[in-house]
């Protein structure tokens, strides 16, 4: 790259690094972080100060040696949201977006007051989302994660969702012992863990550089799920939903999962690709 004595311009350094990257909308996205998230359309022909360059060089170096885009840049968008994201936390997926979308459906329905249950919410994506969709009277979520790195992350975030935050409250803890004593929820929403351990269908991108406690669940991929599952009921209200990501060829292994633990209208709905993305089910009691 460009030293900074030269002081390049903007647009030379925006042509360098889609050089060296390969990819012109890699290059706009880190070169926009660089310069202080200013459109690079309304400044291409200023130049550059010094530490504008040394931080470009970072980033640059970062994505070249494999890191993912999103770790790179320090952020990524989720439905309406730009959420700070680092290697303590799952990136934030179009999948995930489609869970977080069909809860805040459910939670919408709900006649009154609703009380909405993030389980492992890692960066805060689904949790946030609905605290940032649902309406702002009459509405509470609970973010949880057993990790506190992560929780920290989800901190961050609840930080810049405005009013919203307002409704948010977050704890540390597994799963269901992190919630208070006595709360029934009208939602729990969850993206667990639900990679089998040694899953040769995981990309390498996503085994070397994402969190390994938010990926695996067991020789099955099913550990934190059937967790999950047996213990909803006892936390939902009397008619409330239970939405969880699962992988793919999990579908039969889950609605057997929430059958046996007594749920009922048991379905596995897809995301827009097709694929087998969540469980929906509800509480009987």
């Amino acid at each position: 790259m460009t030293t900074d004595r030269e002081q390049p311009t903007i647009a030379s350094l925006r042509a360098e690094t889609e050089l060296a990257l390969g990819d012109a909308a890699e290059a706009r996205w880190i070169c926009e972080v660089a310069f202080a998230h200013r459109p690079l359309t309304d400044i291409l022909h200023e130049r550059a100060t010094d530490r504008m360059v040394a931080h470009l060089d970072a980033m640059v170096a970062r994505r070249r040696s494999g890191e993912p885009l999103q770790y790179v840049l320090g952020e990524w968008s989720f439905r309406r949201l730009d959420l700070a994201v680092d290697r303590r936390v799952l990136i934030p997926r179009p999948e995930t977006e489609w869970v977080a979308g069909r809860a805040i459906e459910l939670a919408l329905a709900i006649d009154g007051d609703r009380v909405v249950v993030d389980l492992g919410t890692g960066s805060g994506a689904i949790g946030l989302a609905m605290a940032d969709e649902l309406p702002l009277d009459g509405t509470s979520i609970l973010l949880t994660d057993a990790d506190p790195e992560a929780l920290a992350v989800a901190r961050a975030n609840l930080a810049g969702i405005g009013r919203a935050a307002r409704n948010v409250t977050v704890a540390e803890g597994r799963w269901f012992s992190a919630l208070p004593d006595g709360l029934r929820a009208d939602v729990i929403v969850s993206n667990p863990p639900y990679v089998a351990v040694g899953d040769p269908a995981l990309d390498a991108d996503v085994r070397d550089w994402e969190p390994a406690q938010a990926l695996f669940a067991g020789s099955d991929g099913l550990d934190d799920l059937r967790e999950i599952i047996a213990g909803a009921s006892a936390h939902l209200r009397p008619g409330g939903w239970l939405v969880c990501e699962i992988g793919a060829g999990q579908a039969a292994a889950v609605t057997a999962l929430a059958r046996s633990a007594g749920l009922i209208e048991v379905s596995i709905e897809p995301d827009p690709a097709g694929h087998d993305r969540m469980l929906v089910a509800r509480s009987a009691q």
